[in-house]
C-alpha cells in the first residue's frame, strides 16, 4: 500500500477542515489550496498539479454552470411572478385546513425544484403564519412539513444545484437521479414532515413571532396549474430521455429522427432552455412585464448561483487531483477489501464533512470528489451511480446545527430558541438523512 498517497489525502482533508472551520476561509479558495497540497505531497510535478486543477474545473463547469445558471433564472422568474405563493394558496385550498400540513409539504416539495431553499422559505413562511394564526395551533405543525419538502427537494432532485453538481462529478445520469430523488424523497418528506410536525407540535408550542415578514400578495397571480406544468416540464423531458434511451427499449426500433429529437429535448440544457422560454413568455411578457424588467430579474437571479458554480468547479478540481495522483484508486481498493457498503461510505463521508463545517453544498461536493474514484474503479450500473448521488445528498443533510446558516434562518423566522431549533429543525434534517440512506440501500438491491 502506498502510504504516501494516504498521508497526502489525510493532510489535505485536515487542511480543508482547518481552513474552513478555524480560519473561516471561503470553501472555494480552501478546496483549491487543498488540491495543490495533495498534488505536491503525492509527488506530482508542479505543472501537472495546475493542469489537474484546470481540467477538473473546466470539465465540471462545462455542464454544471449551464444547468445551475438556467435553473437560477427559472427560479427567479417564478419568484417574481408570484407563482410560488399562488401555487401554495391553490394547494392549500384544495387540501383544506385539516390537511394543511400535507399541503405545505407538497408545496415545498414542488416549489424548491426551481427556487433556492432560503428564498422559497422566505416567500412561503407568511402562509404558515396565516394558517397557524387561524387554527391557533403550534407553528411547527405547519412549518416542519414545509421545511421538509423544501430541504428534500433542495438536496435530492435536479435541477437544484447540489444534486446536479454531485451527478456531474460522479458521472451519474440526471434522469436516474430525478427518479430516485422522488422515490427516496417522498417517504423522507412524509416521515420528517407531517408525521414529525404533528409530534413536535404537541411537545413545543410556538406562537407567531414578531418579524418584519409580510404576506405580500399579487393581485393577479399566475394560473397554479400552469406553474406546475412549467416546473415539471424539464423534469418530464429529462426522465423521458432516460427511460426511452435506457435498457428497457431497443433503440433500433425508433426512427433516427425520433432518437435525435428525444436526445436533444431530453438533455438538461435543452429542457431548461425551453422551460425558461415558456416562463419568460407566460410569467413575464404575457403578464405585462417589460423586457427591461425581465432583464433585471434575470441578472438578480444569477447572483446566488455564482458562489455555487465556483464551489462546484473547485470540487471538480479536487476530484481530478485524486484521480491523477492515483489516490482515488488506492481509496477504492481499500474500500473493496473492507466490509463497508460503498453507499454507506459515501453517506458517512458527506455526513462528517457536513457536521464539521455546516454547508450542505460544500459537503456534497467534497464527498463527491472523494467518492468519484471508487465509482471509476468499480463496475456500477447507471442506476447504482445515481444512488451514490442520493446517498451523498442524504449525508450532506445530516444534523444541521449552529455552523449551518439554515439553522439560524429557520430559528429566526419561527421565533425559536437554540434549544427549540435543535429539537425541531436538527431532528428533521437527521430524519431526512437516515430515511434517505435507508431508501438508497433498499433501491440498490432492487435495481
Amino acid at each position: 500500500m502506498d502510504y504516501q498517497l494516504l498521508i497526502a489525502v489525510g493532510i489535505g482533508i485536515a487542511a480543508l477542515l482547518f481552513m474552513i472551520l478555524k480560519l473561516r476561509m471561503q470553501a472555494f479558495i480552501a478546496l483549491l489550496i487543498v488540491c495543490i497540497i495533495v498534488g505536491i505531497l503525492a509527488g506530482l510535478p508542479a505543472e501537472d498539479v495546475l493542469n489537474s486543477i484546470k481540467n477538473g474545473m473546466g470539465g465540471t463547469l462545462g455542464f454544471v454552470a449551464t444547468v445551475v445558471g438556467l435553473g437560477a433564472l427559472f427560479g427567479g422568474l417564478l419568484e417574481h411572478s408570484g407563482g410560488a405563493q399562488g401555487l401554495a394558496n391553490y394547494i392549500l385550498k384544495l387540501a383544506g385546513e385539516k390537511n394543511a400540513s400535507w399541503a405545505l409539504m407538497i408545496t415545498g416539495f414542488i416549489i424548491a425544484i426551481p427556487v433556492f431553499f432560503d428564498v422559497a422559505f422566505i416567500i412561503l413562511i407568511p402562509i404558515v403564519y396565516a394558517i397557524a394564526r387561524k387554527t391557533k395551533k403550534s407553528l411547527l405543525l405547519y412549518a416542519i412539513p414545509l421545511l421538509a419538502g423544501l430541504a428534500i427537494t433542495h438536496s435530492f432532485i435536479p435541477p437544484t444545484p447540489g444534486p446536479v453538481a454531485v451527478a456531474d462529478i460522479l458521472g451519474a445520469n440526471l434522469g436516474w437521479v430525478i427518479v430516485f430523488g422522488f422515490l427516496t424523497g417522498i417517504p423522507a418528506a412524509i416521515i420528517s414532515g407531517p408525521m414529525l410536525g404533528k409530534y413536535l407540535s404537541k411537545k413545543i408550542k410556538l406562537d407567531i413571532p414578531n418579524t418584519e415578514v409580510t404576506n405580500t400578495t399579487i393581485d393577479n397571480p399566475p394560473n397554479p396549474i400552469g406553474i406546475i406544468g412549467i416546473i415539471m416540464f424539464p423534469i418530464v423531458f429529462i426522465v423521458l430521455k432516460t427511460v426511452l434511451l435506457g435498457d428497457w427499449f431497443d433503440q433500433s426500433q425508433f426512427p433516427k429522427a425520433i432518437l435525435y429529437t428525444i436526445t436533444l429535448l431530453g438533455h438538461p440544457f435543452t429542457a431548461l432552455i425551453m422551460a425558461n422560454l415558456i416562463a419568460w413568455y407566460f410569467l413575464g411578457i404575457k403578464r405585462g412585464v417589460t423586457r427591461d424588467d425581465l432583464l433585471k430579474i434575470s441578472m438578480k437571479s444569477f447572483k446566488p448561483a455564482g458562489a455555487i458554480i465556483l464551489l462546484t468547479g473547485a470540487g471538480g478540481a479536487f476530484k481530478q487531483i485524486l484521480v491523477d495522483t492515483k489516490a482515488g484508486e488506492l481509496l477504492a481498493s481499500s474500500l473493496q477489501s473492507s466490509y463497508i457498503h460503498p453507499l454507506l461510505f459515501a453517506f458517512i463521508v458527506a455526513a462528517l464533512i457536513r457536521v464539521l463545517q455546516g454547508s450542505a453544498t460544500t459537503a456534497m461536493i467534497a464527498a463527491a470528489g472523494i467518492t468519484s474514484p471508487i465509482i471509476m474503479a468499480g463496475n456500477f450500473s447507471a442506476a447504482q451511480i445515481a444512488l451514490f448521488v442520493i446517498s451523498i445528498a442524504s449525508g450532506a443533510t445530516m444534523l444541521s446545527h449552529v455552523n449551518d446558516s439554515g439553522f439560524w434562518l429557520v430559528g429566526q423566522y419561527l421565533g425559536m430558541t437554540e434549544k427549540q431549533t435543535f429539537r425541531s429543525w436538527t431532528v428533521m434534517t437527521t430524519l431526512i438523512a437516515i430515511t434517505g440512506v435507508i431508501m438508497s440501500l433498499l433501491l440498490w438491491y432492487i435495481f
